[in-house]
């Protein structure tokens, strides 16, 4: 007390400082620890969205969502304006550069967007920080990486995602076939970056694949089963990204039908992803 009394006015004020920093501090790592302990027991975020803040989509880009995008209009009302203000968000974080003299278009920005906030609109981080650059071209273009045509990839190292824009708006023309070429390369995009980050939804993410394949690794049946019911198209058994891959396509597009085939599958995807696409 008697070193208290002979600090001054300025010393004073920077020890208050201090120990509410430290105060707040301690706060953090004990709500982090609890929320920890929440997820080991529930996989899954103690809490996803939060109504502060909430940015607004242009009439424009908004009739875009209503007019184009299935997901947006299965919401209720306060989860779309959530939508809205994800998809807001990732357009205001990425750049989008168009290729092959391709214009980008709003329509562009927000359909592309709008996927990459569908498949983690169960995560509290939805940005995917490994993804900074969106390419698109026109049709196929030519990989210098890997030598050959694409219609898409991710590029981890140089945090680029590149589509084709003809073969981008084909996937979502049938949404049952389980081809869609902007889930798939997202689904890259998700999972890549939750073995980079440790953010509470990569964990669940990284943590529910190790699952999912520690599950089929360890059910011969099951195993089988997936194989010789020829459910999942052949390219899912390249490797292991292509397989989460596609059993996200699968998972989103034909939701019904996969819980009713492989509810093991089924349930282990829905925990990586927070969320229950049978409903939608």
């Amino acid at each position: 007390m008697f070193l208290v009394e002979q600090l001054t006015t300025g010393s004073k004020i920077i020890l208050g400082i201090f120990i509410i920093f430290l105060l707040i501090m301690l706060l953090y790592f004990a709500l982090r620890m609890v929320e920890l302990s929440y997820v080991m027991r529930k996989k899954k975020p103690f809490y996803i969205h939060t109504n502060i803040l909430l940015r607004r989509l242009d009439d424009n880009k908004k009739s875009v969502l209503f007019n184009q995008f299935k997901f947006y209009n299965k919401l209720e009302p306060k989860h779309q304006r959530i939508f809205e203000h994800r998809v807001a968000s990732f357009i205001k974080d990425k750049y989008f550069i168009g290729r092959e003299g391709l214009e980008v278009t709003e329509e562009m920005k927000v359909l592309i967007s709008a996927t990459a906030v569908m498949l983690t609109f169960g995560f509290r981080d939805f940005y995917i920080g490994l993804l900074n650059r969106i390419f698109i071209y026109p049709n196929e273009f030519y990989s210098l990486a890997r030598e050959e045509y694409h219609k898409g990839e991710f590029n981890p190292k140089l945090k680029t995602l590149v589509l084709s824009w003809k073969d981008f708006r084909k996937g979502f023309e049938n949404y049952h076939d389980n081809i869609n070429l902007g889930i798939h390369e997202f689904a890259h995009a998700i999972h890549l970056n939750s073995i980079k980050e440790r953010d509470i939804s990569s964990t669940i993410f990284s943590d529910s694949f190790k699952e999912l394949t520690d599950l089929l690794s360890n059910k011969e049946q099951l195993r089988k089963a997936l194989i010789t019911s020829k459910y999942f198209r052949e390219y899912a058994y390249t490797n292991q990204f292509e397989f989460l891959a596609v059993v996200i396509e699968t998972f989103i597009e034909s939701p019904d039908e996969l819980k009713s085939q492989f509810p093991e599958v089924y349930d282990k995807t829905k925990q990586m992803l927070n969320f229950d696409f049978a409903g939608y």
